[in-house]
């Protein structure tokens, strides 16, 4: 049975279509008001991703939060390639190299939470902006996704082709190190 799997690992690595890889990671501070927390919020996601945050509105109104209509409430920044994978790696050691296998879905894709930004290394406490947590949200795919998102000849990959879970579980382990429970 092992040999089974190993001799299907060595297939699948010297077919580059079957490669995972990282397609993008999006890091998401969802703060719930407008206002000088959001600015804040902004701050620390530019400084520790090297990019400028998108601001989202609210899509709708929930009275209970006090949440508007089209309130700016988050930001968010979209990584890809090497930055993508070198605040991965990051972003592993501030939550100490280990992730839930629940936080998987079918497709291969995960996310989890930082509670505090200032356990990402590197980062240094600053009393005008304060602490705050995030959100990473990561996506894995491989070679030919872009087929089903082309604007021209658009076609649907196999489900054969999709990332499974356990695909995904296996890739993170072996590239970052990272230990599922």
């Amino acid at each position: 049975m092992a040999e089974a799997a190993v001799r299907e690992q060595v297939e699948r690595k010297e077919n580059p279509m079957r490669r995972l890889r990282i397609e993008k990671v999006v890091v998401n501070c969802s703060v719930g008001e407008a206002g000088a927390r959001l600015e804040r919020a902004v701050k620390i996601l530019e400084q520790l991703t090297g990019q400028k945050p998108s601001i989202r509105k609210a899509k709708k109104t929930i009275k209970g939060f006090g949440i508007h209509k089209g309130e700016p409430i988050a930001a968010m920044v979209t990584l890809r390639k090497e930055k993508a994978v070198e605040f991965l790696r990051r972003a592993f050691e501030a939550v100490r190299n280990t992730i839930r296998a629940e936080n998987f879905d079918e497709y291969g894709n995960f996310a989890f939470g930082v509670k505090e930004h200032l356990d990402m290394p590197g980062t240094k406490y600053d009393p005008e902006l304060g602490i705050i947590g995030f959100d990473v949200i990561v996506h894995i795919s491989r070679p030919g996704l872009r087929v089903t998102r082309r604007r021209i000849r658009r076609s649907r990959i196999p489900r054969g082709h999709r990332p499974t879970k356990e695909e995904a579980i296996e890739f993170v382990r072996s590239t970052f190190g990272v230990n599922v429970v």
